[in-house]
């Protein structure tokens, strides 16, 4: 956070520090959902459950899919790398600017329409481990939303990164040496960095979601539902790993670390 703040009183450059800024929030504000499901689950009060369920359960998604968002954000960037001669006007700060505020206000009014809906239409008990939600119809339109979301980004950052990396095999192709072609290598290199944490992090569970909403055999929910837990702790570890993001992407924060 220390980048984030450090950085607030300077003018925003370019659409990537305001990307970046963004991604550093919803990773911060990621870690204030922990304790709370930490809590739920060495707890067995009512009470502890239906907040986790409504408000915790909810404030860890809604970072979650915002620091996905913002990672492809991150990497759409790097089109006007890939494509110098194209128009980038989604690219610009100011843009960038309306784009997080959009993110942000459409990931938490279904945020708490569902907070509203679970309270109402709650059904726990003292040894409930699961959200049991009754209203499945909101339910599943989470589910598949998310997925789509993922989806969303996943397929743009396995493009963006073929792209960078055709075109940095033409150039060594062509035996270019130039700055353009060491700043398409670099590029490479960044959109690599997200592309493997967004892997690691997010993949594994999207997977087990998708059995899990899915699956057709009532033996195997409480196996699926384990192991979408242990994925969700596995998705977490992309606090740790942000920061990665930040060394190679921003010389602001490399200065600070040095």
């Amino acid at each position: 956070m220390k980048f984030y703040f450090c950085r607030a009183h300077h003018r925003v450059s370019s659409s990537l520090t305001v990307y970046l800024r963004n991604l550093t929030a919803a990773d911060f504000l990621l870690c204030l959902s922990l304790p709370i499901r930490i809590t739920n689950y060495a707890s067995t009060s009512v009470t502890i459950h239906v907040l986790y369920c409504s408000i915790g359960a909810s404030a860890l998604f809604l970072n979650m899919y915002a620091s996905i968002l913002f990672m492809g954000y991150i990497a759409a960037n790097y089109l006007k790398i890939v494509h110098p001669s194209g128009t980038h006007v989604l690219q610009t700060v100011r843009a960038a600017h309306i784009i997080s505020g959009v993110t942000w206000v459409f990931l938490l009014i279904p945020s708490i329409v569902y907070i509203i809906l679970f309270v109402i239409a709650q059904n726990l008990t003292s040894n409930s481990t699961h959200c049991d939600f009754q209203v499945s119809l909101l339910d599943t339109i989470v589910h598949v939303s998310t997925i789509i979301i993922f989806m969303l980004v996943l397929v743009p950052l396995v493009f963006f990164y073929h792209s960078t990396s055709r075109r940095v095999l033409q150039a060594q192709q062509r035996q270019l040496a130039s700055s353009g072609s060491r700043k398409l290598v670099k590029s490479r290199r960044n959109i690599l960095v997200l592309v493997s944490i967004f892997c690691v992090c997010f993949v594994p569970y999207h997977l087990v979601r998708l059995l899990y909403i899915f699956q057709w055999n009532c033996s195997v929910e409480q196996v699926l539902y384990n192991l979408k837990e242990a994925t969700i702790i596995v998705s977490v570890l992309n606090i740790c790993l942000d920061p990665l993001v930040y060394f190679f992407l921003s010389k602001a924060f490399r200065a600070q670390v040095r």
